[in-house]
């Protein structure tokens, strides 16, 4: 019986450190070893500066590092060593050539796929974990076993659902785990093998089995299924404003609904992130390759709301203040795509703090984790932005606060403080609606959320 006793992830980034680091600490008696060319992020996972920021991930990786979790840049050491490889590595949307804008980039997969080939010693057993377009493992496949054919490689596909912010707890206890694989013997073998490295600690009822190609197409359909529902709600936010609904009531009342559910219902400027627009525009691409004309719109559908609510977000901003906010401090809380990561990836408060830029607000942005990759994302409009890791520092003398990430301090400052020190009049816009509004309103600001009425006093 297959026994995956040295275990080798390749790329080391969101995916790879994360996931590679709980196996290790829930399988002490298999070896771990990550792979990356990148020599700066090889060494911030065995520094006391990981490479992000995640709740959690600190400890695990320091229980098993050294351990039987080893991190380096000998990816020929590596594969020559191991029984089977994770494939880690990033598949963004493509910027060039054919399917520009939506379909995936597999340059970088491929290049694994072949240097795996190169170094490889014996047969051996490749899991795709990045997200890939269904029947991509038939693609990797010809390319490992392209050449001399003197082994024989099989091919699984175990995508990750983690979220940022609760990625080790997804890994701790996971709702499911997918493992696909050929239904050949040999494909069965190996994917037993995998299911036995996840059950040391994930009950067997939670780890699902299938093809390889219902395992790869489930992984864009999970996400497609989760932003849709985000949109969904953010479609309403508009309907709610101009007619006096709050879209928090409105969300509440369909989620108590069991059949629908209260999760990813929740209204604010925008999703982001690195995996919802890259897999939906992946998913359009593939519809359309098949000639899926109604089925690559309704996905697409799903984007282009969520392109419209960030700029309507803006819009709205503009309206408020008087229809210009040229030389005015607007203070950006949060930049982060998210609370509890520093992931900055397809992040709404780009594009709000891009838009307000371009009518020359004065903006400084603030965030626990996210300023590194702000002051570099952001650097194009010069002096039209600053960046202040202190809240308080940061709303001194503003215009205008937009609250954009949900991060839980936000939402427990001293607003009475805040008001005090920001030019009147005051404006609040809560583009997580993570605020007490009625409180804000009480103090003196003019206030206003997403899908609410706003608090105003100029009306």
């Amino acid at each position: 019986m297959k026994r995956f006793q040295n275990i080798v992830c390749i790329g080391a980034g969101y995916v790879g450190g994360p996931t590679m680091a709980m196996i290790a600490k829930k399988c002490p008696g298999r070896k771990v070893t990550v792979v990356d060319i990148d020599e700066r992020r090889i060494a911030a996972w065995q520094s006391a500066a990981l490479p992000f920021y995640e709740p959690g991930l600190r400890e695990v990786v320091d229980e098993a590092l050294g351990r039987n979790l080893f991190f380096s840049t000998d990816i020929q050491g590596a594969v020559a060593e191991a029984d089977v490889v994770f494939v880690a590595v990033n598949t963004p949307t493509k910027t060039f050539g054919q399917g520009a804008g939506r379909a995936a980039d597999l340059q970088y997969w491929e290049k694994t796929a072949r240097e795996i080939r190169q170094f490889a010693t014996h047969d051996l057993v490749v899991v795709e974990k990045s997200t890939l377009p269904v029947r991509t493992a038939t693609a990797m496949k010809r390319v490992l076993e392209s050449g001399d054919g003197a082994l024989r490689f099989e091919v699984l596909s175990n995508p990750e659902f983690l979220a940022e912010g609760t990625a080790i707890a997804d890994l701790e206890s996971p709702d499911r785990v997918l493992v696909g694989s050929d239904e050949t013997p040999s494909g069965l073998e190996a994917r037993a093998a995998l299911v036995d490295v996840y059950a040391e600690w994930v009950p067997r009822d939670r780890i699902l089995v299938t093809n390889v190609w219902s395992s790869e197409l489930s992984k864009l359909a999970a996400n497609a299924f989760l932003a849709q529902r985000i949109s969904s709600v953010n479609a309403l936010t508009e309907l709610c404003e101009r007619t006096g609904a709050d879209v928090t009531e409105v969300a509440r009342a369909i989620g108590r609904d069991s059949r629908i559910g209260p999760k990813f219902l929740k209204a604010g400027v925008g999703f982001g992130g690195s995996c919802f627009k890259k897999d939906i525009l992946n998913l359009v691409y593939l519809c359309q390759q098949q000639g899926l004309e109604e089925a690559a719109a309704y996905w697409q559908g799903v984007v282009d709301m969520n392109e419209h609510q960030e700029t309507r977000f803006v819009a709205g901003m503009l309206r408020a203040m008087f229809n210009t906010v040229s030389g005015k401090k607007i203070a950006l809380l949060g930049y982060a795509f998210k609370a509890d990561t520093s992931d900055t990836r397809e992040t709404p408060a780009k594009v709000v703090a891009d838009l307000l830029a371009e009518e020359r607000a004065s903006l400084v942005v603030s965030d626990p984790h996210a300023l590194p990759n702000a002051r570099r994302e952001l650097a194009p409009h010069g002096d039209l932005v600053a960046f202040e890791s202190d809240p308080y520092k940061a709303v001194e003398g503003a215009d205008a606060v937009a609250v954009l990430t949900d991060w839980a301090e936000y939402a427990g400052m001293d607003w009475a403080r805040v008001f005090a020190s920001m030019r009147k009049p005051a404006f609040v816009f809560d583009g997580r609606n993570v605020l007490d509004h009625k409180a804000l309103f009480a103090l003196g600001f003019h206030v206003q959320a997403v899908g609410k009425a706003p608090l105003s006093r100029f009306s």
